[in-house]
This record gives C-alpha cells, structure tokens and sequence, in this order.
C-alpha cells in the first residue's frame, strides 16, 4: 500500500529511518547533483541535500502521512547512518567530508524538527562513498573513491582519522563493522571483492578476501541481527549472496539469488529476523526472505521509473513486534522521487524477535 511520495530537490539516493524515541516518525533523505558550472573552466558542483520528513502511514488525512519538516543544503550525499546510540546522523559527500548532525526538537512539535551541525572532519580529498558506525557509536568506517578505508575515532567536539589505508584497487562502495566483533571491518569495492580488516592490527590485516564469489563490484554488506555468523551481500552482479561467517579466514557461500539489477543497498527488517529489503537498482526494489532453505523473493515495488537507490525500513513505535505496521521509504535517482509504502506480504510473517 502506497503511504505517501514526494520529488526532492536533487536526484535522490540515501533514505534512513530514525531508530531512536521519540524521532521513530522522522526520515531523512538525501541528494546528490552533479551541477554543470559555466566559467573559462568548465567546473563541476556536487551539491546535495539533506531533508527531514515526518512519515505517519496511519493517518486519516493524506497530507499528513509524509510531511517536509526541514532541508539542510550540503554538498552531494552519498551515505548516510544514524548513530546506533543518540538521534545523530553522520554524512558521507562528495568534498571528502564526514558531517555529524544531531536531530533537535526545537518547540516540542514536529514544526521544530531540525538538524543542527555538531562537528565535520576532512576525511580524504577523494569522495566518501559510505559510512558505517561501530555499535558503542566511538568510532566510523567511511569507504573512499580512490580504494582507500578510513577508521575515525570520535572525540568530544571533533573527529579524529585514526587510521586510512589503501585497502582496495577501485572505489570501496561499502564498509560495515562487524556488530559482534568491533576489530572486524569488512568491504567491497568494484574490483569484486569481498574483504575482512583486523582493526587490532596497524596498518589494519586483511582477514580473508574473496575475489571469486562475485563477478562485478560489491556495494552492500549487511549482518543478521540475530545471528552473527550471517552475513549478507550485494553486487552489480545482480546476485544478493548469504554467507556463513564460522570460518572466518574462508567463509562459505551458501546461497545466491539474482535479483535482476544491481544489488545498491540491503536492509534487514528491524524485527523479522529472516527478511530482508533490497534495492536493485535497473529493477526496483525486493522483500527477501534469506533464513532457512533458499533465498527467496517474498514481495517486489516496482513503482520507482528510475535506478532504485535507497531503502529502509521504519522501526515501529505502536507494536514493535508487529509485522502488519511495517513501513518502507524507498528512493530514486534520476527521478527524484521518494516513496513511502507498506508491504503486503509480511501480515502473517512470523516475527522472530
């Protein structure tokens, strides 16, 4: 069921819900613009935005199901994750900058929603593509353009570079800690790999890398919540693989499933241990189900007419552990558009939480 929909400002490519009470309802979405600036020397721009929504898919009036609250111009978004602590929202852009911004109620109404700057910190003069937070929220991983990983540690009022090192021959399009095993950091980059990184060691030790799996670049890692040894990942390859982590020098492919485009972006249910959310790029989005037996399609939206880029899901205020409020925000690039929707197939989904 269709919620709500709204074009942005710039070509759409980042939606995260915030995890955190009592700021469930806000979304925020992000833009990246390559502008074309005149001059003796033609110049390019990459200006993006960042803009919050409020998101109520039960509401009886229409308008009020997904609402603009507040837009922050900043140079072009490619990644966004909120803090797995506070309501802060760390940026990756195209200056080779990570931007924190904290979400504040001004007036306690939604009318008083905004973001406002805690600190930024130059990461690298290459783009930041990615962004991931270790779970005690002290520390990112930010994946750069020119194959490099950076590890930034949190001080009080500024960001530190703690360690940046050449872990990958072409960009890394992702970077995620291991939720488990915190010294753990794994990639994917578009030279096909999927690597792990021991962060005890300096210059950080490669743990395995598996080149072979998949056959295009790697833009998404993601580990089940619930079981740590799961872990998930995505390719221009079109294939969503599910890994066994037990054996961590080798991990087993178990399963694959091709999900006819690029896989951007993956997304486990907040409360479904077994389901998971992708973007596919050329061909929409898919609800997957990844636990027992093979890896199937549960639930395809096709209503994006543009390369499907973002995707989250809501975590539930009113019944946490109910699969019938799930609500999803989807986005797309060259459209612009950003959806707002419920799945129909997750009703009489068991929750595994």
């Amino acid at each position: 069921m269709d919620v709500g929909s709204c074009h942005l400002g710039g070509n759409a490519d980042a939606v995260e819900f915030c995890p955190h009470r009592p700021f469930r309802h806000i979304l925020a979405a992000a833009t990246y613009t390559l502008q074309e600036q005149a001059g003796e020397e033609q110049q390019q721009d990459r200006a993006g935005t960042v803009s919050l929504f409020s998101v109520d898919a039960g509401a009886e009036d229409e308008s009020r199901r997904l609402r603009l609250l507040h837009t922050v111009e900043t140079a072009g978004v490619f990644d966004m994750k909120w803090s797995p602590t506070a309501p802060l929202l760390a940026q990756a852009d195209a200056h080779g900058r990570l931007v924190l911004r904290r979400l504040e109620q001004e007036d306690g109404s939604d009318e008083g929603v905004v973001l406002t700057d805690v600190c930024a910190g130059d990461v690298s003069s290459s783009m930041c593509l990615y962004v991931d937070w270790n779970q005690n929220a002290d520390s990112l991983s930010v994946a750069l353009s020119d194959g490099s990983l950076s590890v930034i540690s949190m001080r009080e009022d500024h960001l530190e570079v703690s360690e940046q090192w050449a872990a990958h021959q072409y960009e890394v399009w992702t970077c995620y800690f291991d939720r488990a095993r915190p010294h753990l950091l794994y990639t994917g980059s578009d030279d096909c790999s999927f690597s792990c990184w021991d962060l005890r060691e300096s210059p950080s030790n490669v743990v395995f890398r598996n080149k072979k799996s998949h056959t295009m670049g790697v833009c998404c890692i993601t580990q089940n919540p619930l079981e740590g040894n799961m872990l998930v990942t995505g390719s221009y390859d079109e294939y969503l693989r599910v890994w066994d982590m037990r054996s961590m020098a080798k991990p087993v492919n178990e399963k694959s499933l091709n999900l006819g485009g690029g896989v951007w972006r993956i997304k486990y249910h907040p409360s479904i241990a077994d389901v998971v959310l992708a973007a596919c790029m050329h061909n929409g989005f898919a609800i997957v189900k990844v636990g027992t037996g093979d890896a199937t399609v549960m639930e395809t939206y096709c209503k994006h007419e543009s390369l499907a880029y973002g995707a989250d899901w809501q975590t539930s205020e009113v019944a946490e552990h109910s699969t019938d409020s799930s609500v999803i925000a989807t986005c797309s690039f060259y459209d612009r558009l950003l959806r707002v929707w419920q799945p129909e197939n997750l009703v009489n989904h068991p929750s595994q939480s």
